[in-house]
């Protein structure tokens, strides 16, 4: 059947036509004349999403599918797309050296030089596979990104603004003004509110969004980790009898000694000739002091020529057995029998040594009973490490081959089925372990997971812990009923009615007012408001009142709080912009030409937006710009 409808469609459209229809549909933007499809969209937006959850990963998940973020990615698309098409028209490229001092400044590279300044290439192609890149395709991909920030870079940094401008643009910016307020408040109407269930039904009805129940489920999941594997290995008597005799050397203090030596000077590159005569004269030593052992000390103050020991009589101190000393001093003084023995003349390669123990701390071990519990769990852990790995994949292999039930592994590799009710998308507050990790909850809340409740593959959590779970059921985002959120709904419909009654009073007086200046009542201390120092005034009336006429003061203005009211402002006078120091005049003027460059680059952008005809295609989710704020934004732009 599909080959008798394909074939015709293919000799009536040929295989032109497919191409051009799948291009089509899958064209989410354009830009000079080259399409970026929805594939590419989403490639972006999963690499973006995935940088985000590196760099934070407490971030919501939810929040990276947020039709915002991606409309976001799109719109970096396009940008990246008009930078590019500019710099090739401007044959702007990235010299070496420019590369070479771009790279430089990025930390994580820079920290791979070694102390002679040289870049450790291995380390550097590590780094770059860890992302799957490739030096050549890394630095080709900077080399781009360098020569598209050149396009902006050369109308930022040439931008310029005279001191006038500076003067006109920051003395209506900081200036002052004097002015009396009075608040309408929605509490104050609260007493005169009394709305019947048939309001609160209306109003519940029109405002379902903001009675949602989250989208929640009921989860289980297995958790293989270190202890869980040390909980399964079996530990007889008899193992832990014979790790104590192999370890036992480890498990208390170590035997220590210490000794005084005598040293001949003769290093290992003097002729051959001088060596043997310091020899002779250690072995002379040696046959004096076997004659009396208790003169070391003295002769080793006299004739040795280690200038650090002779003074205290040759003394090296304790030390534990190739710890601490030479490893031939060592050797020679753990090879005596008791305090007091006399070594051999040793050669090592600063001379000749006669050592003499001094003292014996023999090695204390603690009795089997008193070390049991540490040698326990040293022994699971040991026996843990080395199954893990074997267990690890035995456990992915399960958790997929038996997807409908995690039970048959949990009993299998004897692991804990927990079990979680109310789990969400995102790690809920205090979570821990794998309901923490918004890796396993997004492979949680896979469709496929959600909708079949199969188990997820195991999803490595890092530290050698795997966990792989499944939906035992799930509630789907939903509105709560009104009788559990009626007290809600009562609160927010009284605020929300009062809010309207402070509107419409605010709004009587404000008429009132403006027509007969002199009835103004009830308005507070005059206070001194500017953008810098808004006196606690919500900032939309502060700008009210900067905005208001000054060639016609006093002057009445009103703003629409929303749910905080209404306020009327008398505008009483202007005052002239603070006195400031030379150095925040230089900081404003240097501030202010920032924010020029940046318009500028901003203008200069949309004018190549246009001349390379970039178009995004599908619609915005986004909300618009209310026309109430579209002044205040223009303002700012100028």
């Amino acid at each position: 059947m599909l080959f008798l409808l394909i074939i015709p469609s293919f000799m009536l459209f040929g295989i032109e036509g497919y191409t051009r229809f799948n291009d089509s549909a899958g064209k989410v933007a354009v830009v000079n004349g080259k399409p970026i499809t929805q594939a590419e969209w989403d490639n972006a937006h999963r690499l973006e999403s995935d940088r985000l959850r590196a760099t934070n990963p407490t971030l919501d998940v939810a929040l990276l599918d947020s039709p915002s973020l991606k409309r976001a990615t799109l719109e970096r698309l396009v940008r990246e797309r008009v930078l590019a098409a500019a710099a090739a028209d401007e044959h702007l490229m990235a010299t070496d050296a420019r590369l070479a001092a771009d790279l430089e400044r990025d930390p994580t590279i820079s920290g791979l030089r070694r102390a002679d300044g040289t870049l450790d290439m291995d380390r550097y192609r590590q780094l770059l596979a860890a992302q799957g890149l490739t030096p050549e395709g890394f630095e080709a991909n900077v080399r781009h990104e360098i020569s598209s920030r050149q396009v902006l870079e050369g109308v930022i940094n040439t931008s310029f603004a005279s001191q006038a401008q500076v003067d006109v643009g920051m003395n209506a910016f900081l200036e002052r003004r004097e002015a009396s307020i009075a608040r309408f408040a929605p509490a104050e109407f609260a007493a005169r509110i009394n709305p019947t269930d048939a309001d609160l039904q209306a109003f519940y009805q029109a405002n379902l969004g903001r009675y949602q129940a989250p989208e929640a489920a009921t989860v289980e999941y297995l958790l293989l980790d270190l202890d869980s594997v040390k909980k399964s290995v079996n530990v007889s008597e008899q193992d832990l009898r014979t790790y104590y005799d192999q370890n036992a050397a480890t498990l208390g203090t170590p035997e220590q000694r210490r000794a005084s030596h005598i040293l001949i000077a003769a290093p290992k590159d003097a002729p051959a000739a001088d060596r043997e005569k310091a020899k002779a004269a250690a072995t002379a030593l040696l046959a004096q002091l076997r004659q009396a052992p208790a003169t070391f000390a003295d002769v080793a103050r006299k004739s040795s020529q280690d200038d650090v020991s002779a003074p205290s009589g040759g003394d090296l101190g304790s030390f534990q057995r190739a710890k601490g000393v030479d490893p031939v001093i060592s050797q020679a003084a753990f090879a005596l029998a008791k305090v007091g023995d006399l070594s051999d003349v040793v050669e090592s390669p600063f001379g000749y040594h006669i050592v003499q123990v001094t003292g014996i701390q023999p090695a204390a071990v603690p009795p089997f009973e008193q070390v049991r519990a540490k040698l326990e769990d040293q022994f699971r852990t040991q026996a843990a490490q080395k199954q893990f790995s074997d267990m690890a994949e035995e456990f992915r292999n399960g958790v997929y081959e038996q997807s409908d039930s995690l039970k048959p592994m949990a009993d299998k590799l004897k692991l804990t089925v927990h079990r979680v009710e109310n789990v969400t998308r995102s790690p809920a507050q205090g979570a821990t372990g794998p309901l923490a990790n918004p890796k396993f909850l997004s492979a949680l809340f896979a469709p496929d997971s959600v909708s079949k409740h199969r188990n997820t593959e195991a999803t490595d959590l890092g530290g050698n812990q795997l966990a792989s779970g499944r939906i035992v059921s799930h509630s789907p985002a939903h509105a709560r009923p009104l009788a559990e959120v009626k007290n809600e709904v009562r609160a927010a419909f009284i605020q929300q009615r009062g809010a309207e009654m402070a509107r419409q009073q605010g709004q009587d007086r404000l008429k009132a007012w403006t027509a007969q200046p002199a009835s103004a009542t009830g308005l507070g201390a005059p206070l001194t408001l500017s953008r810098e120092e808004a006196q606690g005034q919500p900032a939309a009336l502060v700008e009210a009142v900067l905005r208001a006429d000054p060639t016609k003061l006093p002057a009445f203005v009103g703003v629409d709080l929303g749910g905080d009211g209404y306020a009327i402002a008398r505008v009483d006078k202007v005052l002239p912009r603070a006195e400031q120091t030379p150095d925040l005049v230089k900081q404003i003027r240097a501030r202010y030409e920032q924010l020029w460059g940046v318009a500028e680059a901003r203008s200069y952008y949309d004018m190549l937006k246009a001349r390379y005809k970039a178009e995004i295609l599908v619609p915005n989710a986004l909300p618009t710009t209310t026309a109430a704020a579209q002044p205040a934004a223009g303002a700012a732009s100028r």
